[in-house]
């Protein structure tokens, strides 16, 4: 009997050999895959340059952003129908044009105005001597390319709401209004009195 229990141990340990093996090359490619990713990453990390921290790469793309914008023009009141090569054939003799854009709204219309940007910025001072000229029977405005800042909204006043608040400061008020129905002065912020049918 003793003989059996070593026969079905070892019959066991024989079929066992082979699976083990198996999951020791699965592990063996396992390990070999994930060294050679850690491999690229760090080559990947060396060509792009070490890690920066988020302000130095948020200034150098605000650089990059205005770089770019110097070499670009607005050019405004662009026909609805025109396509980015019409506008990049009517340019072309200012110089090498990298790309124009033509903006839409949410609904893929135009918007009636566009952006060309050329590869040198000698060539913002001949597109602008293209002001005025016509592109579709329309006059179009050539400018140059403001450069938007993030977080720096222009200041626009907000007018005062009559309805709301306050009247201005250093504005006349009369003291009394007169009544629309024409009973005499009613004082100003006094609200007509109702009568109710029940007491």
């Amino acid at each position: 009997m003793d003989g059996d229990d070593v026969d079905m141990a070892a019959a066991e340990t024989n079929e066992s050999v082979p699976e083990l093996d198996d999951m020791k090359k699965r592990l063996k490619e396992m390990e070999d895959e994930a060294a050679a990713l850690l491999e690229m990453q760090a080559k990947v990390e060396k060509e792009m340059g070490s890690v920066q921290d988020p302000s130095a790469s948020a200034a150098a793309s605000q650089a990059n952003r205005e770089e770019v914008d110097s070499r670009s023009v607005f050019v405004g009141n662009v026909d609805y129908s025109c396509t980015p090569e019409e506008v990049q054939q009517h340019f072309q003799a200012c110089g090498t044009i990298n790309r124009v854009t033509i903006r839409s709204d949410k609904y893929g219309q135009p918007k009636g105005y566009a952006y060309v940007e050329f590869l040198e910025p000698e060539a913002v001072q001949e597109a602008l001597l293209l002001n005025e000229s016509e592109l579709h029977g329309r006059q179009l405005k050539v400018t140059v390319k403001r450069t938007n800042l993030p977080g720096m909204k222009q200041f626009r006043a907000r007018r005062p709401n009559p309805y709301m608040g306050f009247p201005p400061r250093g504005a006349p008020m009369p003291p009394y209004l007169f009544s629309p129905y024409g009973y005499g002065k009613v004082l100003r912020y006094r609200m007509p009195m109702r009568y109710s049918p029940y007491g």
